[in-house]
């Protein structure tokens, strides 16, 4: 993934010749101002709301319109957040329910959850 900072908005790009899929064509923002992770699909805007504190990120709203809520979308969105997070090496603490459930279902991220946090 590269990184593309422009003030306070942070651009995630894929890496060239990585293997293709509908994420691939999808900027997703890190908009520190608004406090939200965002992904833009035809004309659609999805969001994860969250807040920061120390070193933990926490991941409080997951908003997808009916209209982009394509098959997988919201599972690559959440995957392509939270590596985004990881990268920045922060803890998440998912306090929206889609999120949290995400996690639930796939143990690989469970190393991102602060000491004494279980889902």
């Amino acid at each position: 993934m590269i990184e593309l900072r422009l003030g306070n908005v942070v651009i995630f790009l894929p890496k060239p010749n990585t293997k293709f899929n509908y994420m691939n064509n999808v900027i997703i923002k890190d908009n520190a101002f608004l406090r939200q992770f965002e992904a833009t699909v035809n004309g659609q805007l999805a969001k994860i709301e969250y807040s920061s504190q120390e070193r933990k990120v926490f991941l409080t709203k997951l908003v997808v319109p009916e209209e982009i809520d394509l098959e997988g979308f919201k599972e690559d969105f959440i995957k392509s957040v939270l590596h985004h997070i990881q990268e920045q090496n922060l803890r998440v603490v998912p306090t929206s329910p889609q999120i949290a459930g995400f996690l639930r279902k796939n143990r690989q991220y469970k190393e991102m959850l602060p000491v004494g946090i279980r889902i």
